[in-house]
C-alpha cells in the first residue's frame, strides 16, 4: 500500500470528554475513578495520559472505548455520542490478544472477517498492514512463533484494518524490554505520521510520554481530574536525541513534580 493510499484509508476524529465521571462496582459498594473530566482532543493529535497507578487511566480509555459507561457527563467522537464500543474505535492493551490458532494474517483480517469482507480481500489488506508494521513475510507464522515486540506489532495491524478514527492504547509497551520497547515507540509513531489517526495513549512512563505526545494529561488520584494538560513542543521526527532537548528535561521535571504532589 503506498504512503498516498494509507493516508486516505484514515479519517482522524475529534474526542470531545465532558464532566465525565465515572463510577464502578455493585450498588452497594460504589468506588469514583473519574471525577468532572473535561477533554478536548483534536482529530489526528497523538495525546499521552499520565497518572499515579489505579488513578483511573484506563477507565479513561475504556470510556471513550465505550466499554464502560460514564455515570455522569458525555463523550462524544465527532459530535456522536459514545454508548457503546465500534470498531472505529479500535484498543490495543498491554497483553495481546490475538487468537493463538489463527496465522498471523488471519488474526490481523479478523475485523474483516466479521464485516463479512471475502476471504481473498481481506487477507490482501491484512498483508498491506503487516508490511506498515514490519512484519511482511511472517503471515504464516502463529503468535506462539513470535517475540513479543511481534506480536504487538500484529496486534496494531489487526485493530488498524478496521481503520479507526481513534487509536486508544492502555500501555502497549508496558511488558517490553527497554530495547524493544524504544523501537515500538519509534514505529508506532512512524506508523502514526502515514496514518495520522487521533491516538489516545496511557502509560505510567514519563519519557515514553515525552517521547511521543503532542500534549500529555496528567491526572489526579482517584478519582481521577485533569491536573495538568501539556503541550510538547519537541519538533518531529523524535529521536534518541530528543531526550537530551532542554524542553524535553523541563516538562519531565514538572510531570515528576506533578505525580509525587498526586500521590
Amino acid at each position: 500500500m503506498s504512503s498516498a493510499a494509507i493516508e486516505n484509508a484514515y479519517s482522524p476524529a475529534r474526542v470531545n470528554v465532558r464532566g465525565v465521571s465515572v463510577e464502578v462496582g455493585p450498588p452497594q459498594a460504589r468506588i469514583a475513578t473519574l471525577d468532572g473530566l473535561d477533554v478536548d482532543i483534536a482529530p489526528g493529535q497523538f495525546v499521552c495520559v499520565l497518572g499515579p497507578s489505579g488513578c483511573g487511566k484506563s477507565t479513561l480509555l475504556a470510556a471513550i472505548a465505550g466499554h464502560i459507561a460514564a455515570t455522569h457527563g458525555t463523550i462524544a467522537v465527532d459530535d456522536e455520542t459514545v454508548d457503546c464500543p465500534h470498531p472505529e474505535r479500535g484498543l490495543v492493551f498491554q497483553q495481546h490478544t490475538l487468537f493463538p490458532w489463527k496465522r498471523v494474517i488471519d488474526n490481523v483480517a479478523f475485523g474483516l472477517k466479521m464485516k463479512g469482507v471475502g476471504v481473498n480481500e481481506r487477507r490482501r489488506q491484512a498483508a498491506e498492514l503487516l508490511e506498515l508494521v514490519g512484519l511482511g513475510g511472517f503471515d504464516s507464522h502463529y503468535p506462539v512463533q513470535l517475540s513479543g515486540g511481534m506480536q504487538q506489532r500484529v496486534e496494531i495491524a489487526r485493530v488498524l484494518i478496521n481503520r479507526p478514527r481513534v487509536l486508544l492504547m492502555d500501555e502497549p509497551f508496558g511488558a517490553l524490554d527497554a530495547q524493544t520497547r524504544r523501537m515500538m515507540q519509534t514505529l508506532l509513531l512512524d506508523i502514526w505520521t502515514k496514518v495520522r489517526t487521533t491516538v489516545v495513549f496511557v502509560t505510567h512512563d514519563i519519557e515514553e510520554a515525552l517521547f511521543l505526545a503532542d500534549r500529555i494529561l496528567m491526572l489526579s488520584k482517584r478519582p481521577a481530574r485533569v491536573v495538568a494538560d501539556i503541550a510538547v513542543p519537541l519538533a518531529r521526527p523524535r529521536s534518541d536525541d530528543s531526550t537530551l532537548d532542554p524542553a524535553f528535561v523541563d516538562i519531565k521535571r514538572r510531570c515528576l513534580s506533578l505525580l509525587r504532589d498526586a500521590e
